[in-house]
């Protein structure tokens, strides 16, 4: 834009939204697992982490600067709510992430289980899933859209026509303990969420995932595989077990790695589809629940 009369590169500058800043890089396992920091416009702190496996590349982008939810072991949602993403931010992430770390010939999954809620951002959300398919040529079934259960936007999903992946992090099975753990649920209660699951299930012909947050003593109980075995045997759903990611603000804990083998156990024992997830990128508080979009430490490099 520098060859534009300076009053046209002022009015561009007053409608195209600024850039992303990378204002931080952070690697872990082995520089299999990366973190990417940016500073966004009006100053709100977003995260992406890029996880290399051996036959792919997984970019997990944010759909907000924090979270509204304010789910008590997640340390997006103990620091609150900054702003909606726009759709280019949410693209820019992919497309940054890709030059950066991927490699620009990569076609990577992406997961929407970055910072915030994307359901709650759902238009931008969308018109970035689109513009993933459409413009980068990435499959709408390398697509993952993760959500607390906004049951509005589970509907829409429903009846758009792009087969996305859907993951709802459940954590409980019955509402008084869902309430205290995902918000959320006090107004989307689990009857109504199982129900408009349900509709993108057959909607789609596609397999949904339960994210389960274990955490000791909370819902790692017996009872908590029978009520979770009998959400997700109706539905065909797939349960990803994930031992709690410690955060500073939560006391929660995780079960001990044989206590979380044996729910799972149960699980399949009753029927369920149930894996337990390897943590990446803990040590650079990557990992699930661990983003805030804190400013950089002493060891974090930027772009250039």
């Amino acid at each position: 834009m520098t060859d534009l009369p300076p009053a046209l590169r002022q009015r561009l500058a007053e409608r195209l939204p600024a850039p992303l800043e990378l204002v931080a890089r952070t690697d872990d396992d082995g520089g299999r697992t990366t973190k990417l920091a940016w500073a966004a416009e009006g100053g709100a702190r977003v995260e992406t982490v890029v996880m290399a496996y051996a036959e792919r590349t997984t970019v997990c982008v944010s759909s907000q600067a924090g979270c509204a939810m304010g789910c008590p072991f997640c340390a997006t949602g103990q620091a609150g709510f900054q702003r909606h993403l726009s759709t280019g931010e949410i693209v820019e992430q992919v497309v940054r992430a890709r030059r950066l770390v991927a490699g620009p010939g990569t076609h990577p999954n992406i997961l929407f289980m970055g910072m915030g809620e994307p359901l709650a951002n759902l238009d931008a959300t969308w018109a970035a899933v689109e513009r993933f398919h459409a413009t980068l040529g990435i499959s709408a079934r390398a697509i993952t859209v993760s959500t607390v259960g906004m049951v509005p936007g589970i509907r829409r999903l429903a009846a758009e026509d792009l087969p996305v992946n859907l993951a709802v992090s459940l954590h409980a099975a019955d509402d008084g303990l869902r309430d205290r753990l995902v918000p959320p649920n006090r107004r989307y209660p689990i009857a109504e969420l199982t129900e408009a699951c349900r509709r993108w299930v057959e909607a789609h012909g596609r397999r949904l995932t339960f994210e389960w947050a274990l955490m000791a003593g909370v819902n790692d109980r017996p009872a908590d595989v029978v009520r979770l075995a009998g959400l997700a045997r109706p539905l065909g759903a797939h349960v990803n077990l994930i031992p709690l990611n410690p955060t500073p603000g939560s006391a929660a804990r995780p079960p001990a790695p044989a206590d979380v083998r044996a729910f799972r156990d149960r699980l399949r024992h009753a029927g369920v589809n149930a894996t337990i997830r390897h943590n990446r990128g803990t040590a650079i508080a990557a990992a699930c629940g661990q983003l805030a979009g804190a400013a950089p430490g002493p060891g974090g490099s930027g772009e250039g």
